[in-house]
């Protein structure tokens, strides 16, 4: 039914777009999703004067955050940083009296160049994926929100060549879908490590009315 929908706001951030292989495919299939808000950040800001009225009142009117992003030195591109600087203030996100996300949800979107094996303790990384994150799933915990694990997609340098942004942006679009349908596993997601296209199936409800 349309009262179980949910609003799903995805803040797109890639500094070099024209030469992504993966996130700008992820990109188009995200504008394709009925109840998702897209924004590609940088090019709404591309002097970096983020609007933070305007941003603030598109956090209130969604029920999801997600950020979509490629894995640059194990961290956000520069303007998801600054969003998250000047947007999430005080008073606003967090404080006594900051409590406008308090009970949304957040997750990630993610590519990463390097091999799925290379993200772990024994890896070319050293840290799993989940790890490197940290610091935005602790804004979500100070800001209320409910944190979902990342949907990753790993060796996305290769990705094109070897055939799998096609199976890559069928799992997004099917995970944006659920997500606007309120139809996920949210305990699940909540308890893992990622999400990967060969897992996504596992964390939607199967029959749900």
């Amino acid at each position: 039914m349309a009262d179980n929908k949910k609003k799903v706001l995805v803040l797109f951030a890639h500094p070099s777009q024209r030469r992504s292989e993966v996130n700008a495919p992820l990109y188009k299939i995200a504008q394709s999703v009925e109840g998702a808000t897209v924004v590609d950040l940088y090019a709404e800001y591309p002097t970096f004067h983020i609007d933070i009225d305007r941003e603030q009142a598109r956090l209130r009117e969604h029920d999801v955050v997600l950020f979509q992003f490629p894995l640059y030195w194990y961290s956000t591109p520069a303007i998801l940083k600054e969003w998250q600087d000047l947007v999430l203030e005080y008073g606003f996100a967090y404080g006594s009296s900051g409590t406008a996300l308090q009970g949304k949800y957040f997750m990630c979107a993610i590519t990463a160049g390097g091999s799925e094996e290379a993200y772990k303790a024994d890896g070319f990384n050293h840290f799993k994926i989940r790890e490197l994150l940290y610091p935005l799933e602790q804004m979500a915990n100070l800001t209320g929100m409910n944190y979902l694990a990342p949907f990753a997609i790993f060796g996305s340098r290769t990705a094109a060549e070897e055939g799998k942004v096609g199976q890559h942006t069928a799992a997004y679009k099917k995970l944006l879908t659920a997500l606007v349908d309120d139809n996920l596993d949210t305990d699940l997601l909540a308890g893992i490590e990622k999400i990967t296209a060969r897992s996504i199936d596992g964390a939607i409800k199967e029959g749900k009315a």
